[in-house]
């Protein structure tokens, strides 16, 4: 009975098992053996001496024909020789690898377990793939990317002095993971990993860094190759793809970097070399889509600033230090105020007054333009609660804030808090919020004009598609640019857009406005035309709170 239990086990065991008597012949072989190494059902083992199996598997091709007998003799009397037992790995003919453990036993021979290790070694493999590797793309993540990097530093290569990094970000990739979704977005990084590999060269290291950013390390002849280069895969990733989810285009903006050998320590400082590229790629996204942009030394200096101004606003944010003023919203008709503009105004204590143009896109950049607009439409509200009750108060609104999930409910939670009316206030947003827009802008947008806040479309005229917008939302207000004003004394073109904004903003039931009212000939040419409402330095200034009761008043 017990024989026959220790048996079953023996056939069931994961491992193979052989054990051999102080003569290596074979006394004891389980089934998982013979399965590991394919030996055929009629070739019979026991008796035989462990060199002879050993030699059938050689001469049988079960081992690589780099083996030989003698290799794996010397290879199991060293292992038998050691104090402690350690596995012995080795590689099969079809490339599996086994791991085998020899263990002496008392009287003279010993037992051998063999174990396929394959797919663990495998699984090791791919983890340390996937810690060098992005896993979506199987590019370099960041840090194999700097390593390659350094090695190119390192290596001198002939005709090609110059190190260059090329630091990619897609455009428009924004808009595809929102209206196609994260699979077709996934889908897209992928098909742009492979432009980038079909365009690189063997000796190139190509890598993701995130999102939808990439890099290129490489070795060029010159500053003009390196400019060639990157205008290529600005074409290359130009060219539409298709994708499950149909055809998509998109483009690509490149800041590009270079080190030269003259300075040995700069080439190897490939993190330098990256974050020169990054800067050359602000400076191409700032310009326009598909740029390419060289890095020069002056915008070290201005990221230098610009990071000191960063800090410098979060402080001031955090301190309220962001003063609010309003400039007034008159009725041509009457010429009265019936409402006002609230603006954001920083007085830095070293810098002074920072223009508008400046502090606000840094704090979109940033991150800080949720609290900052926050804090703006509450200081705003509550200023405002204590006006006339006909004065309405518009707010700018960024499309930052506007695609929060939270949007809506914070305007709403201000209103509550202030106990300011809905009806009276106005959220100003630009053609941008909806150029791109997803599904929670709109449903943002439609809540709150539910409850009573009025929308008006900011800047009208100076984007693409300003007219389908008047269709894809019912906006309260147009507010038309105040460049065309400034044009309409002297251009029959300004005026004549003009003429049609305010009939189409009559047929349509909205109210227009035009900003930038700086003389009374502009304010009658306006009124002339048909526009409700009017805005500009004739009628004031952006003023603080207090003045704005004293201006009502009077």
């Amino acid at each position: 009975m017990q024989v026959q239990r220790f048996e079953i086990a023996l056939h069931h065991m994961n491992q193979g098992l052989c054990m051999f008597d102080q003569q290596a012949r074979l006394v004891v072989c389980n089934h998982r053996y013979r399965e590991i190494f394919a030996i055929p059902a009629d070739y019979s083992l026991f008796g035989k001496t462990q060199e002879e199996i050993c030699g059938f598997l050689v001469a049988d091709g079960r081992y690589p024909s780099s083996v030989t007998l003698d290799m794996i003799t010397r290879s199991v009397r060293s292992a038998l020789a050691r104090p402690s037992a350690l596995p012995v790995f080795r590689e099969l003919a079809d490339g599996r690898i086994i791991a085998i453990l020899y263990r002496t036993i008392a009287g003279g021979g010993w037992v051998s377990t063999f174990e396929d290790i394959t797919e663990q070694r495998r699984s090791q493999a791919r983890i340390q793939h996937l810690a060098r590797y992005d896993g979506l793309t199987d590019l370099a993540n960041a840090r194999t990317l700097r390593e390659g990097g350094q090695a190119l530093s390192a290596t001198a290569a002939k005709g090609l002095p110059v190190l260059a990094c090329h630091y990619l970000d897609l455009d428009r990739f924004k808009f595809v993971n929102d209206t196609y979704g994260h699979a077709v977005g996934d889908e897209l990084l992928q098909a742009v990993a492979e432009r980038l590999r079909a365009c690189a060269r063997r000796e190139d290291v190509v890598g993701r860094l995130g999102g939808d950013e990439f890099a290129l390390v490489q070795r060029v002849p010159g500053v003009a190759a390196a400019l060639a280069f990157a205008n290529r895969l600005v074409d290359e990733i130009g060219v539409p793809f298709e994708l499950s989810g149909g055809r998509v285009e998109i483009g690509v903006s490149i800041g590009v970097a270079t080190h030269e050998d003259r300075d040995a320590a700069s080439a190897a400082d490939v993190e330098r070399l990256l974050q020169d590229a990054d800067l050359a790629l602000r400076r191409a996204k700032a310009q326009e889509r598909g740029t390419v942009c060289a890095f020069e030394p002056a915008m070290s200096e201005a990221a230098r600033g610009r990071l000191t101004l960063e800090r410098d606003l979060s402080a001031a944010l955090a301190a309220e230090q962001i003063a609010v003023h309003y400039q007034p919203l008159v009725e041509s008709r009457t010429g009265r105020i019936i409402g006002v503009e609230a603006l954001a105004r920083w007085e830095h204590p070293e810098r002074g007054f920072v223009p508008p143009t400046t502090f606000i896109p840094l704090a979109e950049e940033v991150g800080l333009i949720v609290p900052l607009g926050a804090w703006v439409l509450r200081r705003a509200c509550r200023d405002a609660a204590a006006w006339p009750d006909h004065l309405t108060v518009a707010v700018n609104a960024s499309v930052v804030q506007v695609r929060q999930k939270s949007f809506a409910e914070s305007v709403l939670a201000i209103l509550a808090e202030t106990a300011f009316p809905a009806t009276r206030l106005e959220i100003e947003i630009t053609e941008s919020t909806l150029l791109e827009e997803s599904e929670t802008t709109m449903q943002n947008l439609h809540r709150l004009r539910e409850a009573g806040v009025r929308f008006a479309l900011d800047d009208f005229g100076t984007g693409y598609s300003s007219l389908s917008y008047l269709r894809r939302f019912p906006f309260d207000k147009i507010k038309i640019d105040r460049s065309f004003m400034r044009d309409a004394e002297a251009s029959t073109d300004a005026l004549a857009i003009i003429r049609a904004v305010a009939g189409l903003g009559t047929s349509l039931g909205i109210t227009t406005l035009v900003e930038g009212i700086e003389t009374e000939r502009q304010f009658q040419l306006a009124r002339a035309e048909g526009l409700k409402q009017v805005q500009g330095y004739l009628f004031s200034k952006p003023i603080p709170s207090a003045r704005i009761a004293e201006l009502v008043a009077a």
